[in-house]
């Protein structure tokens, strides 16, 4: 393809795109600062290349047809992707600055977190950080909020766009203290008789996962369990004997390295939880937050958050 081409396919590109998100080819017309003849034009020669219509023409609305609605999809992807490009070249030469918005799971944040944010504070001072510490799930959209962590496993959605930053073992364990006390589970049936911590959302406490020995992944929940919303908590009610917990490996690796916990059945360990980070697709990663994900990807890379 030549490179007047080229050129052409571009402006095409991002005339329909422009086109597509607005109600008219005359207020797309004044968004790119060109006649709304000019528009129809280009949709039309774009249309022809292609060999499909991609508007549905009324005299009140413009909207997409369905091949339209897919070319949108792909020529956004597109955009973002070269609009990203040329942030990581221009950051190098400009000063970021504002606000970044983030929430993260309690524990995980002042304890993890904190140690990385502070380094990237003293590197960019005119960031500023407005964080949120709690282990509610939160909707990233709702809340305005321009970055999001988390341990799960991911739904499928539309709205959200994830990087899974690191997989960690999920331990169950408790003290020697609690097992001198209480005796030492052998088998999965034993936990009926113990003292269970659990997380606690919407009322209800939060299932273990755990393998069953045909190794099929079960939730299990306590008759009696003591419920706790609070990740921190959750290890501190551990660490003060008050039973058996289930915890991420980035929460208890200190502490069963030391040998203040004890981890327990071992062979029913579920599969690891992700640990992702997550963003609106409505909010474009600009450069002071594509900043903190490259950060936190190399973090990510060195085993930060598998300790």
């Amino acid at each position: 393809m030549s490179t007047l081409n080229s050129d052409e396919s571009f402006r095409g590109i991002t005339t329909f795109v422009v086109a597509a998100n607005s109600c008219s080819f005359t207020e797309a017309s004044e968004k790119l600062g060109i006649t709304k003849s000019a528009v129809g034009k280009s949709i039309a020669r774009l249309e022809e290349r292609l060999g499909t219509k991609l508007f549905h023409r009324s005299t009140r609305k413009l909207s997409l047809t369905g091949d339209g609605e897919a070319y949108l999809s792909s020529c956004t992807t597109a955009l973002e992707i070269l609009d990203s490009a040329e942030n990581s070249l221009s950051r190098r030469k400009d000063n970021p600055s504002g606000v970044i918005r983030i929430d993260m799971p309690a524990f995980f944040g002042r304890h993890l977190m904190m140690p990385i944010l502070t380094d990237f504070s003293k590197q960019y001072p005119d960031i500023r950080f407005e964080m949120s510490f709690n282990d509610r799930l939160v909707d990233p959209v709702e809340e305005g909020l321009d970055l999001v962590l988390r341990f799960s496993e991911l739904k499928s959605t539309n709205e959200l766009k994830s990087r899974c930053l690191s997989d960690q073992n999920l331990y169950l364990c408790a003290t020697p203290t609690y097992f001198k006390q209480h005796g030492t589970p052998i088998h999965l049936d034993d936990l009926t008789n113990h003292n269970c911590i659990m997380g606690y959302r919407c009322r209800a406490p939060l299932a273990w996962k755990l393998k069953d020995k045909e190794g099929k992944t079960i939730q299990y929940v306590s008759d009696k369990p003591h419920q706790i919303g609070d990740g921190d908590a959750l290890l501190k009610a551990c660490l003060g004997h008050m039973g058996i917990v289930q915890l991420p490996e980035s929460m208890v690796r200190e502490h069963i390295d030391t040998g203040a916990l004890i981890p327990i059945l071992l062979e029913n360990m579920p599969q690891p939880v992700a640990l992702h980070i997550l963003w609106p697709c409505t909010k474009h990663l600009v450069p002071k937050v594509r900043l903190l994900v490259d950060v936190l990807i190399q973090k990510a890379r060195e085993g930060h958050f598998d300790k």
